[in-house]
C-alpha cells in the first residue's frame, strides 16, 4: 500500500481535492509580484464567504491552526485582562494555555468531555470579561458547541471561536452570530493541506487591537491598516506562495459547489458512518444533538477487540492492510475513543463503506 493511495479519515490531513494537487503545480511568483497580490486579495474575499462575513480583516496567516490561535489571543490581551474560556476538549484547555501566556486572568468553564458546554454558563462566568472565547467544533471529542447564544449576550466582550474544524462542513455564521474574532485550519474541511490558519476579525475587534502586541510575527496592526484603510500594501513576512495557491484553490472547490451542498455533503457522509457504527454495535461518544458529522468519535469496544490487538493495533490494521487512516484518542481518552474524519474531499459515502467494511472485517477475528 503506497502513501498515495491512503484515505486519510483521521482528525489531521484529510485528502486534498484534486484541484488543491494541481494548484501546487503552479510556477511559484514572488510574494511581492504584482501578479501574486490580486490573487491573495481572492483568496481572502473566498475566506469572507466561507466565513459568511463582510469582515475586511480576514485573510490567512501564514501558520498552522495554532499559529491563528496565537494570533487570535495575542493582538487583543493585555497583562491583566480578564478572558472566559469554556473548555470541553484538549483544544479548549490550549486556548487556556495560549490566553495565559499572553497576560491575561483565565476563567475556565468546563463541561465533561464528550458534552456541550451550557452558553449561560459562559455569559455568567464573569461580568465584564475583555474575551469569551470557546472552540465550534472541539477536534478532539467530536462535539459542536453553541455560539449564536453567546454572540446575542456577550455585551461588551470580544467573542472568539475556533472554527477549525468546522468551517466548511457545518455553518459558520460569522456576521449573523456577532463573532469578532473567528480563526480556522485548511487541512479539515477546506481539503487542502496544513499550513495555513485562515483568520477574520470584526470591526470592532479591530478597534481593540493592542498596540503592541507579544508578538512580532503575529501582530496584525500592519496588517489590519492595509485591509481597513486602502493604505499600500506593507512587506511583513515571505508569504507561503504555494500554500495560497492551494487554499486558494480549495475555496474555488467549496464555492464552486456551494455552502450549503458541502454541509449536506458532510452532514450525509457522517450521519451514514454515526448509523453504521450503531448498527455494528459500536457506542458513539460525543453527545446526541451535538455531534459533528465531520468528525465521529466512537468508543474502542475494548471486549470485542480482535486477539492480539489493542485498539492501536486495529488502526494500524485499517492502514497496513486497507489503507485507511483514522486517529485514536487524547488526553483521557487516548486509548478509549477512535475519532474518524469525513472531511473535505473525503466527506464521500464511498469512503462511509470503504471503512465499515473493513472494520467488519477486522472485528470478526475472534476476540
Amino acid at each position: 500500500m503506497t502513501h498515495s493511495d491512503r484515505i486519510l479519515m483521521g482528525p489531521g490531513p484529510c485528502n486534498p481535492y484534486p484541484e488543491v494537487i494541481e494548484a501546487f503545480s503552479r510556477p511559484v511568483l514572488g510574494h511581492l509580484d504584482p501578479e501574486f497580490i490580486p490573487l491573495l486579495d481572492e483568496t481572502g474575499q473566498r475566506l469572507r464567504q466561507a466565513f459568511s462575513t463582510t469582515n475586511p480583516l480576514t485573510f490567512p496567516v501564514s501558520g498552522t491552526g495554532s499559529a491563528g490561535m496565537e494570533a487570535a489571543f495575542v493582538n487583543f490581551i493585555e497583562p491583566g485582562d480578564t478572558v472566559v474560556v469554556g473548555v470541553n476538549g484538549v483544544f479548549g484547555g490550549r486556548m487556556c494555555d495560549v490566553a495565559a501566556r499572553s497576560g491575561a486572568e483565565v476563567v475556565r468553564v468546563d463541561a465533561p468531555w464528550g458534552t456541550a458546554i451550557d452558553p449561560e454558563q459562559l455569559l455568567d462566568a464573569h461580568p465584564d470579561p475583555k474575551i469569551i472565547a470557546v472552540v465550534h467544533a472541539e477536534t478532539s471529542t467530536g462535539v459542536r458547541n453553541d455560539i449564536a447564544q453567546l454572540g446575542a449576550a456577550k455585551g461588551d466582550a470580544l467573542l472568539l471561536i475556533d472554527c477549525v474544524t468546522s468551517l466548511g462542513g457545518i455553518p459558520v455564521e460569522l456576521d449573523e452570530w456577532n463573532v469578532d474574532i473567528a480563526y480556522s485550519g485548511t487541512q479539515k474541511c477546506l481539503g487542502v493541506p496544513p499550513g495555513l490558519a485562515p483568520l477574520s476579525v470584526s470591526a470592532t475587534g479591530v478597534e481593540r487591537i493592542v498596540e503592541r502586541p507579544q508578538s512580532w510575527y503575529l501582530d496584525l496592526n500592519m496588517i489590519a491598516k492595509y485591509v481597513t484603510g486602502g493604505s499600500a500594501r506593507a512587506y511583513h513576512h515571505t508569504a507561503p506562495i504555494s500554500m495560497i495557491y492551494a487554499l486558494h484553490a480549495g475555496l474555488g472547490v467549496l464555492l464552486d459547489e456551494g455552502l450549503e451542498a458541502s454541509f449536506d455533503r458532510h452532514r450525509s457522509a457522517g450521519e451514514a458512518l454515526q448509523r453504521g457504527l450503531v448498527d455494528m454495535g459500536f457506542e458513539l461518544f460525543a453527545q446526541e444533538g451535538h455531534r459533528l458529522p465531520e468528525l465521529t468519535t466512537v468508543v474502542v469496544p475494548a471486549d470485542r477487540l480482535p486477539s492480539g490487538l489493542d485498539e492501536a493495533g486495529v488502526r494500524r490494521r485499517l492502514l497496513d492492510d486497507y489503507g485507511i487512516e483514522i486517529g485514536g484518542g487524547l488526553g483521557e481518552f487516548a486509548g478509549k475513543v477512535w475519532r474518524i474524519g469525513l472531511m473535505g474531499h473525503t466527506a464521500r459515502q464511498r469512503n462511509v463503506t470503504l471503512l465499515l467494511g473493513a472494520l467488519t472485517e477486522i472485528m470478526a477475528t475472534p476476540a
